[in-house]
């Protein structure tokens, strides 16, 4: 039996670009953003930290969902459509808007899912100064 030289280097090159491909699969396709994450806000002055939920869908690279905020003081949750939401690979970004005193917050979020926990950033604009804070999501286990 006399071996090929050549098709030994092709058959080895196809199974180094194969094993190069599968490695890298699964930065390739797109977040499983699907489901409900949340996360609790420290209150000022000492008061009881806020618990946030979203409920997200995920489309291709849409991302569709709601998010429930609590209001301050103990007033009562309140559940917001999200705007503008996309997923590129594991990168999240939406929208929300709220109103509040006849006057309108939009809250940009962006985000980077992890398994199970997604960390991002906010942007607020708040009469002209543009305040930033930290996010971090955790999933919450599917009902039965």
């Amino acid at each position: 039996m006399q071996l090929n030289l050549r098709t030994i280097g092709s058959s080895l090159r196809v199974a180094l670009c194969t094993l190069a491909v599968l490695a890298f699969l699964p930065q390739l396709q797109a977040a499983n953003a699907t489901g409900t994450w949340s996360w609790t806000t420290p209150a000022r002055q000492g008061g009881e930290a806020r618990k946030t939920t979203l409920t997200l869908k995920v489309e291709g690279e849409k991302l569709t969902g709601k998010i429930s905020m609590p209001g301050r003081q103990g007033a009562e949750a309140r559940e917001t459509e999200i705007t503008d939401g996309k997923v590129k690979g594991n990168e999240i970004s939406f929208t929300v808007k709220r109103e509040w005193n006849n006057n309108t917050f939009v809250i940009k979020y962006t985000g980077k899912l992890d398994g199970d926990v997604i960390k991002g950033k906010t942007e607020a604009d708040r009469s002209g100064e543009v305040m930033t804070r930290d996010w971090e999501a955790k999933r919450e286990p599917a009902k039965q």
